[in-house]
């Protein structure tokens, strides 16, 4: 039997090779799940035949790595960008942002499930939460949706303002209480997760969340008009939706304006600004700045995310 070795916070530990962990770990590098399997096999036939008893994970990812590159560059890249971000020593905290429409609930899923992360949260279900702590007479936007928050304002803004962004800018700014408890409760537990929703806005969480490394904002866009009315047309005829079309369509105007504005406040505050047309595509821009900015040496992040 072959042994791997590896550490989790100082400890050391040994258990059996897997076929099954390790394909598992290449199916999030987007190899096909059979493909996978035979892999893994053949990393073990490779092992046995070179009369390897034990391992470290470390060599582990060195033999599985040169495999792929001759087998598969493109997923030996994935896997090494997979391994970095497994490797991280804190919880990784993702939010991602955006107007309604643009993808941030189907990427966030995907993002999940290719990084290992169980928890994922939406802001809709943060600030539902909200409502029934709070009545609507103390908060009325957040009893509107994002894009009619400006409907519940008390106090008309001047002619020459933008009354959807002042709004929409109460609304977030409540919401946002709500998803700092989120974040500061994952960070203290030491548990990843993914946070998405319109209410992730740049500049509106405060400065000592975002700027932790382990703590990665990215907002989603669509520059196309006709491309993001047509996914609200998609979303809408799946049978489980239960969100009315004709009420998005309504306020697509306002919807556009929200998402102008939440463009600005990313690119103001340096946030990455990703176009989500392609999911893949999306999802490996992700990936890709998540080895840049969050990853540091460690097991602990990795543990918490499995």
């Amino acid at each position: 039997m072959i042994m791997v070795q590896g550490e989790v916070s100082g400890k050391k530990y040994t258990e059996p090779f897997s076929k099954g962990v390790l394909a598992r770990s290449l199916t999030r590098a987007e190899m096909d799940p059979n493909k996978a399997y035979t892999f893994a096999s053949r990393i073990e036939a490779h092992l046995k035949k070179n009369k390897v008893d034990v391992i470290t994970i470390e060599e582990l990812v060195d033999v599985v790595s040169e495999h792929l590159k001759r087998e598969d560059p493109e997923v030996a890249e994935k896997y090494m960008l997979w391994r970095r971000i497994r490797q991280c020593k804190e919880p990784l905290i993702i939010l991602i942002g955006g107007a309604s429409g643009v993808g941030t609930s189907s990427i966030a899923f995907e993002v999940a499930n290719r990084l290992g992360i169980r928890n994922m949260i939406s802001t809709d279900m943060i600030r539902e939460v909200m409502r029934k702590i709070v009545s609507r007479e103390l908060l009325p936007s957040i009893y509107e949706s994002s894009y009619t928050a400006y409907q519940s304002l008390r106090i008309p803004p001047p002619p020459e303002l933008d009354e959807v962004l002042i709004g929409f800018r109460d609304h977030v700014d409540t919401v946002s209480i709500g998803v700092e408890a989120v974040i500061e409760r994952a960070l203290t537990e030491g548990i990843s997760i993914v946070i998405e929703g319109v209410h992730i806005v740049p500049g509106f969480i405060r400065d000592d969340l975002i700027n932790k490394e382990n703590v990665a904002m990215f907002v989603l866009t669509v520059s196309d008009e006709n491309v993001h009315k047509g996914r609200f047309y998609s979303r809408c005829r799946q049978m489980w939706a239960r969100r009315p079309l004709k009420r998005y369509i309504s306020y697509f105007w306002a919807i556009r304006r929200i998402h102008r504005y939440i463009e600005s406040q990313a690119k103001k505050h340096n946030v990455p600004v990703i176009e989500n047309i392609d999911v893949v595509t999306t999802i490996d821009s992700i990936i890709k700045s998540l080895t840049k900015t969050s990853v540091k040496g460690g097991e602990k992040g990795a543990e918490k995310a499995e």
